[in-house]
């Protein structure tokens, strides 16, 4: 225990996180649900692009806290002195994207990519300059860009405890790794709640053949929205009975004993990674592609939902100017390759996430029984 409360560290892999029910959940994949045409990378994740890291503190004590923080680093070294080209796109902006603007004018990213609960932006944000001010080599900064996204996870975390500390922010990007990617009820992800279900973190990938530039794209996501969930064209929200204006459509008042609908309020935050050599200009373009994948999945995208896009190249700045950047006429395939590994981002975040208990009572997981029941009845999982 520290400070009353529990912290659980879940790193490297599947397998390292919070709970002993995390091993009886299983990927998209696993379960036969195949998205799209392209292949995945070796690890089916945002690793699958050379060089970049991700590292999860989970914070978990009860039904009291339930939060925690996700880094994601463009590669190993002082991304400071070795700023990679970025760009973010807002889908519906009802968040909090700090260092958002900057990276817009200026298309580049400066700092590790930290995902955190709404009122621990500030805090993390702060953690942040503790970290890209302390590199060799930054000992004369005086001005700092750190990039910080946001869920709201107060229905799961007493949220006004703001719980994450220095500590877990560094812990979580000093900890960070190329391997396999921790999923579902972790890191940022351990108190969200996605299409009435618990969501979470997720990741995938695509590369793209040789004949097409060979380059890899990869995603993940932290999961906190709601809409009528959608699972490889299936209508897995309809058949289970629960999506959003349910109640509204079928006249229902709840006295039936029935889940009712869910709120699709929230936010998403999707990070994309690559390794092609692309300008602000086409990562901006590829990021809106990502969101072409969260509406596969059934998001409403509402008026009270934040939902975010930062993507970048791993390809650091100063190198894109000497090798230029790819032209507008190879961004097709990398387009298609976002938008598939941003929908099974989603539903691993989902299909991952373990039922956590919080002081407004248990968001369930994801049924998985029921779940591939409505699957095979619609042809969305191969035999």
């Amino acid at each position: 225990m520290r400070d009353g409360w529990m912290v659980v560290l879940a790193v490297l892999a599947v397998g390292d996180g919070v709970e002993a029910q995390e091993t009886a959940r299983r990927s998209a994949r696993e379960l036969g649900v195949v998205v799209g045409i392209l292949p995945p990378g070796p690890r089916n994740a945002i690793t699958d692009v050379a060089g970049v890291r991700v590292g999860h503190t989970t914070i978990a004590d009860g039904a009291s806290l339930n939060t925690g923080v996700t880094a994601i680093l463009p590669h190993g070294g002082n991304v400071f002195r070795e700023k990679v080209p970025g760009a973010v796109v807002l889908g519906n902006a009802f968040g909090k994207l700090m260092g958002s603007t900057q990276v817009r004018e200026l298309g580049e990213i400066e700092s590790p990519i930290l995902l955190t609960c709404t009122l621990c932006v500030p805090r993390v944000a702060d953690a942040a300059l503790t970290y890209v001010l302390g590199l060799p080599g930054n000992e004369t900064v005086r001005s700092v860009n750190v990039v910080v996204g946001e869920t709201n996870d107060g229905s799961l975390n007493d949220i006004r405890r703001r719980a994450v500390t220095e500590r877990d922010v560094l812990d979580a990007i000093t900890r960070a790794d190329t391997g396999p990617v921790a999923q579902g009820s972790v890191g940022a992800g351990r108190g969200t709640v996605a299409f009435g279900w618990k969501g979470g973190i997720g990741s995938a990938s695509r590369r793209l053949p040789p004949a097409l530039g060979g380059w890899t794209v990869g995603v993940l996501v932290q999961t906190n929205f709601g809409g009528v969930l959608t699972i490889n064209g299936a209508p897995v929200g309809r058949e289970l009975g629960r999506y959003y204006l349910r109640e509204q459509i079928d006249g229902r008042d709840g006295s039936d004993g029935s889940d009712g609908g869910n709120e699709a309020d929230g936010s998403i935050m999707i990070v994309v990674a690559t390794d092609a050599p692309l300008d602000a200009r086409n990562l901006e373009r590829l990021g809106r592609r990502a969101l072409a994948g969260l509406a596969r999945t059934g998001s409403a995208m509402t008026n009270g939902s934040g939902d975010y896009v930062i993507a970048f190249s791993t390809v650091p700045v100063a190198e894109l100017g000497r090798r230029g950047p790819l032209g507008n006429d190879a961004m097709s395939p990398l387009f298609l390759a976002t938008i598939e590994a941003t929908e099974e981002a989603i539903y691993n975040s989902l299909l991952l996430a373990t039922s956590v208990r919080g002081a407004a009572g248990t968001v369930e997981a994801l049924p998985l029984d029921e779940t591939l029941a409505v699957l095979r009845r619609y042809g969305a999982v191969r035999p």
